[in-house]
């Protein structure tokens, strides 16, 4: 059986989770946090999340996790069987994590309340969010899932990167992502009335306080 290291209030590891759950596909869950010797012994980088495959292999880095489990596990895919259509799937969910998740992660110690992010700092990351959101409009149709009529991992990448944007925007730049692009909030509370959003955000919502307080013990 599949073993999926990390924690729940982690997005990637959530992407992750969602595939497996979505797919059908039997695993366990081996809570570890980031650069501890668990994580480490399966992860190098000691990053969040891992996995370990039925044949012993570690792997490691939320993209490389989900195309495994679409090579490995092809029954009930992820991608269009068109070429050009699995194409902008992935071009989406580049521009989710390299405009949108990755620049609003540079406001995470803000929205923690240890560091506050300068007007620089707000500047760049907005401008970099606003490119997302532009590209976000031209590529996804919410039709009524990101790249049409069907779930693909698209949506799956999408609905966890968001996640910092949408905590950080509103508090550090009186943005909210959901009024820059057209059909995104139906889009979102389509994605959070599925059974796996729910017991995915439920494990979220359980893990928090472990993490919060793994996160006190680090910053010491």
């Amino acid at each position: 059986m599949l073993t999926l290291h990390g924690f729940a209030y982690s997005n990637y590891h959530n992407i992750v989770k969602h595939a497996l759950m979505y797919k059908g596909i039997p695993f366990e869950e081996h809570v570890v946090y980031p650069n501890t010797p668990e994580m480490l012994a399966v992860n190098p980088t000691g990053k969040a999340p891992a996995m370990t495959t039925e044949q012993g292999v570690n792997l490691s880095e939320s993209s490389v996790l989900v195309e495994y489990l679409e090579d490995a596990y092809p029954e009930i895919p992820l991608y269009p069987a068109d070429p050009d259509a699995r194409a902008r799937v992935r071009q989406i969910i580049k521009i989710a994590e390299l405009y949108l998740e990755l620049p609003a992660r540079r406001l995470l110690p803000a929205l923690l309340g240890k560091i506050p992010a300068s007007d620089d700092l707000k500047s760049e990351v907005r401008t970099v969010l606003d490119r997302g959101s532009r590209s976000l409009n031209a590529l996804a149709s919410f039709s009524p899932y990101v790249a049409g009529e069907q779930l693909t991992l698209a949506d799956i990448y999408l609905r966890y990167a968001l996640s910092i944007p949408r905590m950080a925007g509103p508090s550090q730049l009186d943005w909210d992502v959901r009024d820059d692009v057209d059909g995104l909030g139906d889009w979102l509370q389509l994605m959070a009335d599925s059974d796996i959003s729910r017991k995915v955000d439920a494990d979220l919502e359980a893990n928090t306080g472990e993490f919060m307080a793994y996160v006190a013990s680090n910053s010491k």
